[in-house]
């Protein structure tokens, strides 16, 4: 099939979203390269540019073919950064901003243009940014405005030719939706031509032409990834030839090891083994502080473990490849596209496992889908819901919840913004990796305001809200930290008791996700602090910060205290972007 739209990777987090997003509209798209020539790209009915993490200014950042902005017949839809290469282009005028914008904004569209045809003129988006458009090129008008970014939006309607600063693809653009259907009907003239019905015997038609006469091994987490891509395998090949270890790395949740034995068994896993390993990787995690060093390390270790495994014998004989549950947002944000910003190393992106893919000996059914598309191919496998509902677990476990710090330092006040805290968290601006101090208001402000003190004070990327505590902000500090058994059992305990009760409540239906993360912050007798980080998402590229009812909070802040060495609970205000969901 020759798709009626083609996306332009110029390295956005959201690349791929915006493309699934068009074939869930039902038309076929595919992404190529953002330097794609333009003849190569002539016979698309729409072009979409995505957005990226350079600036269009700056010597070898990502382009286009100028061509394509004078194609006969084909729309063209710049998002983001795109906006900002066809402004640039043009002859319009990019700069850098007086502040960034990241996360909810309120746009101000022009409807009577046909992108935003039906649509309020106020309207919900979201933004990732600090480039912005300060000059439209010569026959473009502006056709959207926000209080930071006068420019959101531009179009040479004449020449089917419009863009937009904010991200229609994602699902906090609260009718996004409906502007992508107006630039592939109303503008581009697109058709219906795409149902991946066949998409299971795809799959399963791909799995048997990838393996070929090899066997699959898995080092499976019991998280839906992981288990969807098993049961996959399993159905394609059969059970004798797909085998399954669960690594049990003593950075787990309390009774998870039970858990996932009791799930593979009942898929009818024939080859199914626990391999206990928890000295092996918290001694390799002694001294490690920085978050991508413990990625790497945690990563390095399970091909270590895996290869003496297979070295062994015991599992496996003659020819082999190495099965994963990888998503899409996994490649992403490890820069798994030819230009996107490395966001945080996934343990399924190390040194070891990149080797194993030159050398053509992995198998990553999952690896061009999104969380929720591979919850429905869950369904379709016949997986039990209650399962497939379970929030999402990171593959490196409790390692990359429990905060170190190699340092002890002070709180800061910063004028009335709030309390600089420094332990640093991982974000996404812009399209790149931030790693940055945390700002802590004293007590839950009355509205959101995460995101707008964030674009305010440049030196943070995420904001918390100190909701309980055994002693005033000003008199903790930052204290020297290491990933210890006593951190991870206090940090186990937490987070049982946080699951339990948001589970008991029913306020863990209400949200995508429900991270518990542990920093070195408190006093000497109580020398760490417990962050909540419920949020809503669709498919882990955005998310939002979700607030739980005063009644449950008490409840769980209550519960925490008590616990020993937890000097004050914390909650995670901030949404994706400008911080990524887990800390690290």
């Amino acid at each position: 099939m020759t798709p009626q739209v083609f996306v332009l990777d110029a390295g956005g987090q959201y690349c791929h979203l915006i493309a699934r997003k068009v074939r869930e509209a039902g038309v076929s798209a595919e992404v190529r390269p953002s330097e794609t020539p333009a003849v190569q790209l002539a016979s698309a009915r729409a072009i979409i540019i995505s957005g990226g993490p350079s600036s269009v200014y700056e010597p070898g950042s990502p382009t286009i073919d100028p061509g394509i902005l004078n194609l006969s017949g084909t729309a063209l839809l710049g998002i983001c950064y795109g906006q900002q290469l066809m402004a640039h282009l043009g002859g319009g005028r990019v700069e850098p901003g007086l502040e960034g914008e990241y996360g909810l904004a309120t746009a101000h569209l022009d409807p009577q243009i046909p992108l935003f045809d039906a649509l309020a003129q106020a309207q919900q988006v979201w933004m990732s940014h600090r480039d912005l458009v300060a000059a439209v090129p010569p026959g473009f008008a502006v056709t959207a405005s926000t209080p930071t970014c006068p420019i959101a939006g531009m179009a040479d309607i004449a020449r089917n030719l419009y863009a937009v600063q904010f991200h229609p693809e994602v699902v906090h653009t609260l009718n996004g939706r409906r502007i992508l259907d107006n630039f592939l009907f109303e503008v581009a003239h697109c058709e219906k031509d795409w149902n991946p019905t066949a998409q299971l015997d795809q799959l399963e038609e791909q799995i048997r032409r990838i393996a070929a006469a090899r066997n699959v091994f898995f080092f499976v987490s019991g998280g839906v990834d992981s288990t969807v891509a098993y049961t996959l395998c399993l159905r394609a090949l059969g059970p004798d030839r797909v085998w399954g270890t669960y690594v049990d790395t003593g950075l787990m949740r309390e009774g998870e090891t039970e858990f996932v034995e009791s799930i593979f068994r009942s898929l009818g896993a024939t080859h199914f083994h626990v391999e206990h390993a928890r000295e092996r990787f918290l001694d390799s995690l002694a001294d490690a502080v920085e978050p991508e060093q413990k990625r790497h390390i945690i990563g390095q270790k399970f091909v270590d473990v895996q290869d003496a495994i297979l070295n062994s014998g015991h599992f496996l004989n003659g020819d082999w490849i190495l099965g994963q549950g990888t998503i899409y947002p996994d490649t992403i944000e490890s820069g798994g596209t030819a230009k996107a910003d490395l966001i945080k190393t996934h343990h399924n992106r190390v040194a070891g496992i990149q080797k194993l893919i030159e050398e053509n000996r992995i198998i990553e059914p999952l690896a061009s889908f999104y969380k929720d598309e591979v919850r429905a191919i869950g369904r379709q496998l016949g997986l039990p819901q209650e399962f497939l509902d379970r929030h999402p677990f990171p593959g490196p476990g409790l390692a990359i919840r429990c905060l170190c710090s190699a340092k002890c330092e002070p709180v800061e006040k910063i004028g009335n913004e709030g309390w600089l805290i420094p332990v640093h968290s991982v974000g996404v601006q812009g399209d790149s990796r931030s790693y940055r101090p945390v700002i802590a208001f004293e007590g839950m402000p009355e509205h959101d305001v995460a995101t707008e003190v964030i674009n305010r004070v440049a030196r943070v990327n995420r904001a918390i809200a100190i909701v309980g505590s055994h002693a005033p902000i000003g008199e903790m500090s930052v204290h020297t930290a290491h990933l210890t058994k006593d951190r991870l059992s206090r940090l186990r305990a937490a987070d049982s008791t946080v699951r339990r009760i948001s589970h008991e409540s029913g306020f863990d239906q209400k949200v995508w996700q429900f991270p518990v993360v542990l920093i070195p912050l408190g006093t000497p007798d109580r020398p760490d602090s417990v962050v909540l980080r419920p949020i809503h998402s669709v498919d882990g590229m955005t998310a939002q910060s979700v607030k739980m009812d005063q009644p449950i909070l008490d409840a769980i802040t209550r519960e925490l205290l008590a616990q020993e060495g937890i000097a004050s609970v914390c909650y995670d205000l901030t949404h994706k972007p400008p911080a990524t969901i887990e800390w690290e």
